[in-house]
């Protein structure tokens, strides 16, 4: 089954991922339940990671707005070239919308998927979806019951798979201007704002892309 065979990797890769937003959540103070929580209504990896210290800080709400805003602003661009239009129903597309992950377009975009039926392209993000959901309740409940001290390279864990899929996005469309335009802004984020990288990144790569599409356009 082709739905099987292109979305098993990035499951079975779910699941340590997972695992370690659950050690996250606890180890951050917060209850082990609010680790299946986390990833089933926000279920952007990223975000989650960053909201677990947000939340353990009970920062302002502005503030997570504010976050929220700017690090997922890249499902707007998904949203026009993921096959939302082969799904079926308004239900169907309300639910493929809410789960558009990172992981979900690659897949969805991938010239494997371009024949997908609606039942197709739904059963493979609700089992990403799902399995993202149970490995974080997993690793609430490992994390909760294991007295480990502190955790190592668990942090690094979502940017290892950020780095392959961005790999594997840039080898179906090369294009270098982006390339550079991305690891620039990573650089000048980290240089300037260390604590904040992931955010400004984002809002700087976001003002780059709108200008770059702007000045074609013209």
């Amino acid at each position: 089954m082709s739905v099987l065979r292109l979305a098993a990797p990035i499951g079975l890769a779910f699941l340590p991922l997972g695992m370690a937003l659950g050690f996250l959540v606890v180890h951050a103070g917060l209850a082990w339940w609010w680790a299946p929580v986390f990833a089933a209504v926000i279920y952007a990896g990223s975000l989650e990671f960053l909201m677990v210290g947000l939340a353990a800080a009970g920062s302002p709400v502005a503030t997570v707005a504010l976050t929220t805003l700017i690090v997922n602003s890249r499902h707007v661009f998904y949203a026009l070239s993921f096959p939302l239009h082969r799904v079926a129903g308004l239900p169907g597309k309300l639910y493929s919308t809410y789960v558009i992950s990172d992981e979900a377009y690659a897949v969805g975009v991938s010239p494997a998927a371009r024949d997908w039926t609606s039942r197709q392209i739904l059963t493979m993000q609700a089992g990403l979806h799902l399995t993202w959901t149970v490995s974080a309740g997993l690793g609430g409940l490992l994390g909760a019951a294991l007295p480990i001290e502190r955790l190592h390279g668990l942090e690094f864990a979502l940017t290892a798979l950020f780095i392959v899929l961005a790999i594997d996005a840039y080898r179906q469309h090369p294009d270098r201007l982006t390339a550079l335009l991305a690891v620039s802004c990573a650089i000048v984020a980290w240089l300037v704002a260390p604590g904040q990288l992931l955010v400004w990144a984002f809002a700087t790569f976001t003002v780059l892309l709108l200008a770059r599409y702007r000045i074609a356009d013209a």
